[in-house]
């Protein structure tokens, strides 16, 4: 029977990957047009491209603060957000496929059982991994509504 950590690693990593009763992060970027990544409908605060540089760049904060002792905090908010408006399909990809191996780490870091989920990390104030795993999940799933809103007033989710 397996321990109660290795139950909270399993369902931390399976919250981090699938959507579960959500549509995942896969469904909401795939075939994406890339005549809509700069596209934002009247009252949307940002664009497709914006939200998923954004849902990037902060999992791999978050992983960095995770691993890294000489990590160094991002200025908030500009470096959150791109500064670009737009990009092209290969930008595009790129961030999709950065997000990917994020993920794909997190999943590592969290499966790892040398890895204390419930130590404060030595470089932070009171964030403890499985804080940190949280807030991945809890941020990617907000963020992903809003690119799945902005699909369906774009016209172009079906979902």
């Amino acid at each position: 029977m397996p321990s109660h950590d290795d139950m909270v690693r399993a369902q931390l990593v399976d919250f981090l990957k699938s959507g579960n009763a959500h549509a995942t992060l896969e469904d909401a970027v795939k075939d994406f047009p890339s005549s809509e990544y700069a596209n934002k409908p009247a009252g949307a605060p940002h664009n497709a491209w914006q939200l998923l540089e954004h849902i990037r760049f902060t999992l791999h904060d978050l992983l960095d603060f995770c691993t890294n002792p000489a990590y160094h905090a991002p200025e908030w908010p500009d470096a959150y957000w791109p500064a670009q408006e737009t990009t092209t399909k290969q930008g595009w990809n790129a961030s999709v496929k950065a997000l990917r191996k994020d993920f794909n780490d997190f999943e590592k870091l969290l499966q790892d059982p040398a890895v204390n989920l419930y130590t404060k990390i030595p470089w932070g104030k009171d964030q403890t991994i499985l804080r940190e795993a949280l807030l991945a999940i809890d941020h990617t799933s907000y963020h992903v509504g809003q690119l799945l809103m902005l699909r369906k007033q774009l016209g172009e989710w079906k979902g």
